[in-house]
Formats: C-alpha cells, sequence, structure tokens
C-alpha cells in the first residue's frame, strides 16, 4: 500500500472541516509549519534522516476564509443524498430515479427540497399526484444537503476519528 497516498482530512484553524488531501501533501504543510498534527495513523512513514508520524487531521494553523462550494442539484447526488433508497417504499438494489413530491404540473420546482430518490414501481404508483393524494408516505423530508456531505458522501471515510469533526458521531 502506498501510504503517502492515504487519505488525510484538513481542518481550518477554528477545526472546521475544509477539504481532503493525501498524507505527502499533509506532511510537507506540517514540516514548513503551516499546519499541526490533530489526529495520527497508526503507521510511521521513514525519510533518510527520521520517522514521521501519519496524519489522519490536520489543522491548518492560520484561518482561511473559504467560499463554500455549491454542491450542484443532479439526479446523482439526489441519489446519493438518500442513499440510494426509495422513499417511499425503503426499496435499495434496484433501478432508481428521481420523483418531484409536488408534481411540476402543480407548481413543484427543481429544488433539493422537491426532489426525492425513487424506484421505478413506486414513481410510476404516485405519477403526477402529491404522495397525500396517491396515499403515499416519505421516509424523510427532503433537504439541501450541508457542506460536509461532500466529505462524507463523496470521499471513503479511512479514520473513524474523522466523524468527530465531521459532525457524524
Amino acid at each position: 500500500m502506498d501510504h503517502l497516498r492515504t487519505l488525510v482530512l484538513v481542518l481550518n484553524q477554528n477545526y472546521e472541516p475544509i477539504s481532503v488531501t493525501i498524507v505527502k501533501r499533509a506532511l510537507v504543510l506540517v514540516y514548513l509549519g503551516k499546519a499541526e498534527i490533530v489526529e495520527s495513523y497508526s503507521f510511521v512513514l521513514h525519510s533518510v534522516s527520521q520517522p514521521f508520524t501519519a496524519p489522519s487531521v490536520v489543522r491548518i494553523l492560520a484561518y482561511i476564509h473559504i467560499k463554500r462550494r455549491l454542491l450542484p442539484l443532479t439526479k446523482k447526488n439526489i441519489l446519493k443524498r438518500d442513499n440510494y433508497t426509495c422513499q417511499y417504499c425503503e426499496a435499495k438494489g434496484v433501478p432508481m430515479t428521481t420523483d418531484h413530491v409536488i408534481p411540476r404540473e402543480k407548481g413543484g420546482q427543481d429544488s433539493w427540497e422537491n426532489l426525492v430518490c425513487a424506484c421505478m414501481k413506486c414513481n410510476s404508483k404516485k405519477g403526477n399526484r402529491t404522495p397525500k393524494e396517491a396515499g403515499m408516505k416519505l421516509l424523510t423530508k427532503p433537504k439541501k444537503p450541508y457542506f460536509f456531505f461532500i466529505i462524507h458522501k463523496l470521499t471513503r471515510i479511512p479514520d473513524t476519528r474523522w466523524k468527530n469533526y465531521l459532525f457524524l458521531t
């Protein structure tokens, strides 16, 4: 395994997660005095002259103002948000699509709050009706994902200690 390419969570000075990098880049930040190691992996890396603890989580020492990246509203991101689970019958592992909770014909918008993951069977059953009109109930109320969704859903979490910083505990 190439330990230098292992993922590292990067925190801002205030411990807010801002990105994910690799061990090699994180060690450079620490070596240059721009970051400190907050959590470490159990393995050690060796240079010619000294060993280095492999960081799992690093904190940038100077606060960085970051403009939040917006997660695009796409079918793929709706399915990921809903964990590829039909929001009407809880089906998993079957072909999925997105469904407008309030149909477009009734004023429903393309938005995080109006689109859900649905299996083909439930989408057909609901048709151009609201869930109430179709006698169906949503498992969860759809909402716009928070920023940490990007790191949590789109990146595998190699160290359970990351959850403390991603508000997932």
